[in-house]
């Protein structure tokens, strides 16, 4: 397994020169990415303005208590894990500063002409008001009332390490030859918010040890503590454009990822092999602290959980 960095193979940990390589952003949730070249780190979320905006499987005019959705796929949130329908949904968003916010849909058996632009609520909005045509539109395309609430602290899966999620691109790569799939493929399936470059596959197994433990890693001024792999889902086993299922992709995934990992990876966390990226939190000392694409990345020693 050999990553590069520039003309250079990056093969052993020796040889790592970590860099921020991408960020990847969520403004809603299950649906396209945006890949800005800096932002924000926040208390409440993992990046300002991600997964600022979600859709529920119900009317605007149920009530919402956020604390209580589901986002493990059996209610509330429309998601990957739940319809394949969201796979088929083609997302542009629009920032506050372009006249926004708002996000552009289409389906992705249409063309781009068929594009239509609906306003997405800011603070203090009547959030229902607002999202009415975009309520109807995407009820009309899921066929059942749905809905899209607003929630500033992020609608994230992870509810206690909901900081930014951190994986290779060495990694990615390496995935994707296991099934035949692109780099892009793989970004868009996993879906990780930051993305490592100059690293050989799986360095961010790194930061996660044993229980009760955290790994500080430094992302240009920031500092984020890396707790835990992340368990997959169903999700990346479906192609991000049609959902068609990759035959037998949990089953080649494990096989591939007990043949392929490295011995840093070994800990109590890492329970089975079905797990990929780091889940992280952002402590108080760097909320409001900005990473860019390109930043030094470095891993600065283990701390208490």
């Amino acid at each position: 397994m050999t990553a590069w960095r520039g003309d250079h193979p990056v093969s052993t940990l020796a040889d790592a020169d970590p860099v921020l390589a991408a960020i990847q952003r969520f403004p809603v949730k299950s649906l396209d990415p945006e890949r800005p070249n800096r932002a924000t780190l926040v208390a409440a979320g993992a990046l300002e303005g991600d997964r600022e905006w979600a859709i529920l499987d119900r009317p605007a005019s149920e009530p919402y208590d956020p604390a209580t959705a589901d986002v493990g796929g059996s209610g509330d949130y429309v998601n990957g894990k739940k319809t394949d329908d969201v796979h088929r949904l083609r997302s542009t968003f629009v920032p506050a500063a372009d006249g926004g916010p708002a996000v552009g849909l289409r389906r992705n058996d249409t063309s781009a002409d068929e594009r239509r632009e609906f306003a997405l609520a800011q603070a203090g909005a009547d959030v229902d008001s607002v999202h009415e045509p975009l309520n109807q539109w995407l009820s009309a395309y899921f066929g059942r009332p749905v809905s899209v609430r607003r929630d500033a602290s992020g609608h994230h899966d992870d509810r206690e390490r909901h900081g930014p999620t951190i994986i290779s691109t060495a990694t990615l790569r390496e995935v994707a030859a296991w099934f035949g799939f692109d780099l892009e493929s793989a970004r868009r399936r996993f879906r990780a918010t930051l993305e490592i470059g100059g690293v050989p596959p799986f360095w961010e197994d790194q930061l996660f040890v044993d229980s009760g433990s955290v790994v500080r890693v430094a992302v240009g001024e920031a500092t984020i503590e890396g707790i835990h792999p992340c368990q997959r889902c169903v999700v990346p086993g479906r192609d991000p454009d049609t959902g068609e299922r990759t035959a037998e992709f949990r089953e080649t995934f494990i096989r591939q990822r007990q043949a392929t990992k490295p011995a840093w990876t070994d800990c109590d966390r890492f329970d089975h092999a079905f797990r990929l990226m780091v889940n992280t939190r952002v402590p108080e000392q760097s909320v409001g602290t900005t990473v860019t694409v390109g930043d030094d990345v470095e891993i600065l020693g283990e701390g208490p959980e």
